[in-house]
């Protein structure tokens, strides 16, 4: 059996070996892979394995041998399934692997924010200490977490876990869900409207997946519902946010921070508002890439591969 990954290299730039997918065919892995290149590469393959390069309709008729797609992440709108499924390929992807690596990233940036480790650390390199009088000194504002509201849209595995954790620090938190089920049992948890989510969370974070009825929601509408001394999380989908609206807020000081781990366009473009925003801080996609959440993702990958080979193919995605 043929296999061949198209993007293989932010899964293993070099500590996440293929040896679990290696052992189930005659595997080539290319690190990156152009649109244009896509059907020379994947000619004759069995079985491919995709990121982020698009999968199309017109790719999947040029590939008669093509039996088996399988997505390396959750999400799976780069493959045309409706495309796959009237071929009768099988689409699967990874439902589970960055759970614990997303929430924790989550709570790095804001006590990141809160703390301003890395601002001090300068501060103090720069002999700012060893020119005070006192003993301590801080830049800004130092808060706790406990007592405040944690606003969490979207309640899935990420966003449960999330809360989680900010129950653990003492917060309060707000969910906003389209499914309201098998809620905690945490007396300082319950259900909101998205409005009140934001008017009330002292930080939102996003955990929802991106659709076309919420696409850019995050708004200057939704934006000016918050306090000024809130701040928002993203580490979800870029496309969840309308980034001028955003970066308007952030400059204006109606928003006290703002963190995004992804943004519209990626990689980011040197005309992305955000670059030039205040007091927001922007990482390179970079809150699921945990060594063990890939190392999760990269066994997961060849159990789909096992199973759809056994004829039993699971995690699939276009029935």
């Amino acid at each position: 059996m043929k296999i061949v990954a198209l993007d293989g290299y932010t899964l293993n730039p070099g500590d996440n070996p293929w040896d679990a997918v290696s052992r189930l065919g005659a595997l080539t892995v290319y690190d990156r892979t152009a649109p244009a290149d896509v059907v020379e590469r994947a000619r004759g393959a069995n079985v491919l394995l995709t990121n982020k390069t698009p999968i199309t309709r017109e790719t999947i008729a040029a590939l008669p041998d093509l039996k088996f797609i399988s997505v390396l992440a959750t999400g799976f709108n780069i493959v045309d399934t409706v495309a796959a499924r009237e071929r009768g390929i099988s689409v699967s992807n990874v439902p589970v692997y960055g759970t614990d690596a997303v929430a924790q990233y989550v709570f790095a940036v804001l006590l990141g924010m809160i703390h301003q480790p890395a601002l001090h650390d300068a501060a103090v390199r720069a002999g700012e200490w060893a020119r005070r009088q006192d003993f301590s000194f801080w830049l800004g504002p130092i808060g706790e977490l406990s007592g405040k509201t944690l606003g969490v849209v979207g309640f899935g595995r990420i966003g449960r876990r999330t809360a989680e954790l900010a129950h653990a620090f003492g917060m309060q938190v707000l969910a906003h869900d389209v499914s309201q089920t098998n809620p905690p049992n945490w007396s300082h948890f319950r259900w909101a409207g998205l409005d009140e989510l934001f008017q009330q969370s002292d930080v939102v974070t996003l955990h929802c997946p991106q659709t076309e009825s919420n696409k850019g929601f995050v708004n200057a509408a939704i934006l000016s519902k918050m306090k000024p001394t809130a701040r928002l999380i993203n580490a979800a989908r870029g496309t969840l946010v309308n980034e001028s609206d955003l970066a308007a807020a952030l400059n204006a000081g109606r928003l006290a921070g703002a963190c995004l781990d992804v943004v519209s366009i990626e990689p980011i473009r040197p005309d992305n508002p955000l670059l030039q925003a205040k007091n927001c801080l922007l990482t390179p996609h970079m809150a699921w890439a945990a060594v063990e959440a890939r190392r999760r993702l990269m066994q997961t990958t060849a159990d789909n591969i096992a199973a759809f080979q056994r004829g039993q193919p699971i995690h699939v995605v276009n029935p």
